[in-house]
C-alpha cells in the first residue's frame, strides 16, 4: 500500500503530466518565433505585426528571430531541429515550406514531414518591378527587351527557390528567354540593390515593391497573380500584358515542430487567428499589398501539399537547381 507521501507524489505526477498533455499552462516561458528573411521583407512584417498581439494573449513575449538565408531553408531547419513544445514557430513563404526540398540537394529537413502547419497569414502575388535605367514602361516592353538581349539583365531574388525566383524562371520559360540570376538573403537587400541598379529586374513581394513604387524609386510593369492589386488597381496582371495562364501566387504562413501536443497546436492557432483578424494587424497588411488569408491546420497543411508537388514539376521542367 502507498503511503500517504507516495500518493501525494503520484496525484502531482500525474498532474504534471496531464498538464503537459492538455498545454493548460502553456506558455510558461517567452515563444521564439522565426522569420525566414531578414529584417524589412514580407515575413518580418508580418511576424512583427503579430508578436504583440501574441505576447498580450499568451502574457509572455513573442520574440521575432530573423534568420535569412538559402530562402527559408535557414530558418526551417532551425526550427525543425527544436524541441516540439510549441516554444519555437516559424513564419514562412512557399520557399521554405513548399520548394526548397526539391530545389536544394541535401537539406536536413523536409516540410512534409517535420513541420505543424497552423495556419495561413497572407497572401499576395509578386510585382514585376525595374530599375529605372531599364528602357520599359510596360511588361510587353521587358519581353521584348530581354529577347532582343539575352542575358543582358540580371535580376534578383531573396534567394534560390524563393517565390519571386520561381516566378521570374516561370516568366522566362514562357516567353523563351534569359536572366542573369542573382539570389539575396531576403527581401530587403535585394530592394536596395535594385535601386542601386545593381540589379534591374525584380519579382519582388509587394510588401517589400509598393512603398518603392509609391516613391517613384523603382517602376512596376506588372502584377503576377490573376487579379489586379488593390493598393496599385492601375497596374495589369500578367495575362493583361500579354501572356495568358501565367499566374505565381506567393503566400506565408505559421507552423510549427511536428508531434506538437495537439491542445498545445490548438492553443496556437486560435491566438495566431485572433491576431490576423485584429482591425490594425489587418491595416498593416493592406498598407503593405498583402491579402489577409486564414485557415484551418488541415486545410493549410493540404495546400502546402499541392503547392510542394505544383513546384517540384515546375523545377523539374526549367532544370532549376540552387546546388
Amino acid at each position: 500500500m502507498l503511503s500517504r507521501f507516495n500518493r501525494y507524489a503520484v496525484a502531482a505526477c500525474a498532474l504534471l503530466l496531464f498538464t503537459h498533455a492538455t498545454g493548460a499552462e502553456f506558455p510558461t516561458r517567452p515563444i521564439r518565433l522565426i522569420a525566414a528573411n531578414s529584417a524589412g521583407g514580407g515575413l518580418d512584417l508580418v511576424s512583427r505585426a503579430v508578436s504583440p498581439k501574441l505576447s498580450a494573449a499568451f502574457g509572455q513575449q513573442v520574440v521575432v528571430d530573423n534568420r535569412a538565408g538559402a530562402a527559408g531553408s535557414v530558418a526551417s531547419e532551425i526550427v525543425s531541429k527544436s524541441a516540439p513544445d510549441g516554444y519555437t514557430l516559424l513564419c514562412s513563404s512557399v520557399g521554405g515550406l513548399a520548394v526548397n526540398t526539391n530545389l536544394y540537394k541535401g537539406l536536413n529537413y523536409h516540410p512534409l514531414r517535420d513541420f505543424a502547419p497552423l495556419t495561413f497569414a497572407s497572401s499576395q502575388g509578386n510585382l514585376v518591378v525595374v530599375n529605372p535605367s531599364v528602357p520599359v514602361k510596360t511588361l510587353q516592353d521587358l519581353t521584348a527587351y530581354i529577347k532582343a538581349n539575352p542575358t543582358k539583365l540580371t535580376y534578383g531574388s531573396s534567394g534560390a527557390g524563393n517565390a519571386g525566383h520561381l516566378a521570374t524562371e516561370l516568366y522566362l520559360n514562357m516567353i523563351g528567354g534569359k536572366m542573369v540570376h542573382v539570389p539575396y538573403k531576403g527581401g530587403a537587400p535585394v530592394m536596395v540593390d535594385l535601386i542601386a541598379g545593381q540589379v534591374q529586374v525584380v519579382f519582388s513581394s509587394a510588401a517589400t515593391a509598393v512603398p518603392q513604387v509609391k516613391a517613384g524609386k523603382i517602376r512596376a510593369l506588372a502584377v503576377t497573380t490573376t487579379r489586379r492589386f488593390t493598393v496599385l488597381p492601375d497596374l495589369p496582371t500578367m495575362a493583361e500584358s500579354g501572356l495568358p495562364g501565367y499566374e505565381a501566387d506567393n503566400w506565408y504562413g505559421f507552423v510549427t515542430v511536428a508531434k506538437t501536443p495537439k491542445p498545445i497546436l490548438d492553443r496556437l492557432h486560435a491566438e495566431l487567428i485572433k491576431a490576423l483578424q485584429t482591425a490594425d494587424v489587418q491595416k498593416a497588411l493592406t498598407n503593405q499589398g498583402l491579402d489577409l488569408r486564414i485557415s484551418s491546420p488541415e486545410e493549410f497543411g493540404n495546400y502546402i501539399k499541392s503547392e510542394f508537388d505544383k513546384w517540384a514539376k515546375v523545377i523539374k521542367s526549367a532544370g532549376l537547381s540552387a546546388n
